[in-house]
């Protein structure tokens, strides 16, 4: 009698060791504690109560733990997505950014499912450093407001964090820096009765949780109309920031995420955000950081427990919160933003060592972020930057060699044939002078566009107004199969 086979579950990776568990709780305990003050400010941009940032952190957090592609990635309210919003809730009120960031999420649904994170391949590598080390100065530069006009006090308290956060792993690591920064400060600045800045100044923690519930806005196509390009906005720029975030954390972690996977999450953790009244978000570069690299979380624990630890703060440690003065976060952000910044990439040997178009490329990213506050716009400005170069470098490797042989004329070209160096391959015959038979030899080409195709006609017709013939040799298979479809069908 045979029995049956019931399946083992897997072991979640979170219970491979008492270490690992307490990395990720410990690291989500950091993160949650880091992303009071961000989505407080977030709030602020999008024209919303800082209880809806706080909860949107909360809601995209956890959600995104369970149907994420990409572990340990934290995705919470941002401020591209508050960037994006702010104008509709600002012109028709938070019914209709509620509707735009549902909207986008179904968006961000369809578009993972049609296979758009695997665009992330056109993304250059000069792109990618370019976009890190905006970032990075970004997150330095967002702590600039938390050291103007505040109380002398603040800069040796942030200073104090910075060494603490810094030298305090060269004792132990079994706790995150970070959160004895953050503990240790706050200790100070309660029991010597220092008046600083605090997370409690940034705006009021909420008390009681959201109610789920469809926006309020009429289902009408004015509304449609009013809020889809907001929502398509929020769609694209929220898919490139979380799948360039899950790229670099690939590279830290030396795993590879699922970004189709990551697509689809992201919508629905938006949809799911905006249901329950929320102002969407995305990956958070940041907090990812903080989690990825200085706490040394990898598994989803530790963002499932960021956004269940931000909700523990906000609803029953709320007053405790309050009193975490923001030196103590600007300490660790300032950390977070110099491990963050590749300065290998700017260091003067690899500058002499890169091509000048690869360095031009990763500026032109740096300060496209920079000058917007949108990485989005950086990263889609760089990729087409880089486009332009690689296509007029590949351009001038394509050479045409004319050989003479008895009573016919042999042109050999070489190189990659499409838009950019096809353009002239008209001018490098000699339709007048040569003999009556010609030979194109392609051995040493390819044809890729139809740009190329269309060239190649017109050689053939020019020859044809003096009586001579032409033929083409050497095609390769793919190029054949191209010549084949399109030769004389291009007008």
């Amino acid at each position: 009698m045979s029995s049956l086979h019931v399946p083992r579950l897997s072991r979640p990776d979170w219970l491979a060791s008492p270490k690992v568990f307490r990395t990720e709780v410990l690291g989500g305990l950091v993160v949650g504690l880091a992303l009071i003050p961000e989505a407080i400010s977030f709030s602020v941009i999008a024209g919303v109560s800082p209880s809806v940032g706080l909860f949107s952190a909360v809601t995209m957090a956890v959600v995104i733990s369970f149907v994420g592609g990409r572990k340990a990635m934290i995705s919470a309210a941002t401020g591209a997505v508050a960037l994006v919003v702010a104008p509709l809730n600002k012109e028709h009120g938070l019914g209709y950014l509620v509707a735009a960031v549902i909207l986008g999420g179904l968006m961000q649904v369809v578009l993972g499912a049609l296979g758009v994170a695997r665009l992330m391949r056109f993304v250059p590598r000069s792109v990618m450093v370019g976009f890190v080390n905006a970032l990075a100065i970004l997150v330095f530069m967002g702590q600039f407001p938390e050291l103007t006009s505040v109380p002398w006090a603040v800069y040796p308290l942030v200073v104090g964090g910075l060494v603490l956060t810094a030298l305090f792993p060269r004792i132990t690591t079994v706790v995150p820096a970070p959160l004895v920064s953050i503990v240790v400060l706050t200790l100070i600045t309660v029991g010597a009765g220092i008046a600083v800045p605090t997370v409690g100044d940034r705006g009021e923690l909420p008390s009681s949780l959201p109610v789920p519930g469809l926006p309020d806005v009429p289902f009408i196509m004015d509304t449609l109309t009013t809020v889809a390009p907001y929502a398509f906005a929020l769609a694209l720029v929220g898919l490139l920031e979380s799948l360039m975030t899950a790229k670099l954390v690939d590279d830290i972690t030396d795993t590879h995420s699922n970004k189709t996977r990551e697509s689809v999450g992201q919508g629905i953790a938006n949809i799911v955000t905006g249901l329950l009244g929320g102002m969407g978000g995305c990956a958070m570069i940041g907090q990812t950081m903080i989690n990825v690299k200085v706490s040394g979380a990898r598994t989803r624990l530790s963002t499932f427990l960021s956004g269940a630890f931000l909700l523990v703060l906000c609803l029953l440690l709320g007053p405790v919160v309050s009193e975490i003065p923001m030196a103590a976060l600007v300490a660790i952000m300032v950390l977070v933003s110099a491990a963050t910044f590749d300065w290998h990439s700017v260091l003067p040997k690899t500058l002499r060592r890169l091509p000048v178009g690869e360095t031009l490329v990763m500026v032109i990213t740096v300060v496209c972020v920079v000058a917007t506050h949108n990485l989005a716009v950086g990263v889609v400005v760089g990729s087409i930057s880089a486009m332009v170069i690689f296509a007029k470098r590949v351009a001038h490797l394509a050479d045409v060699v004319r050989e003479v042989d008895g009573g016919r004329v042999v042109y050999t070209v070489t190189g990659e044939l499409f838009f950019a160096s096809s353009n002239d391959l008209v001018f490098r015959f000699r339709y007048k002078d040569d003999p009556q038979d010609v030979v194109v030899d392609l051995s040493r080409a390819h044809i890729w566009d139809a740009s190329s195709v269309a060239a190649l006609d017109a050689v053939e017709t020019k020859y044809a107004r003096y009586g001579k013939t032409v033929t083409i040799t050497g095609l390769n298979e793919a190029s054949a199969a191209m010549h084949r479809k399109l030769a004389g069908r291009l007008g």
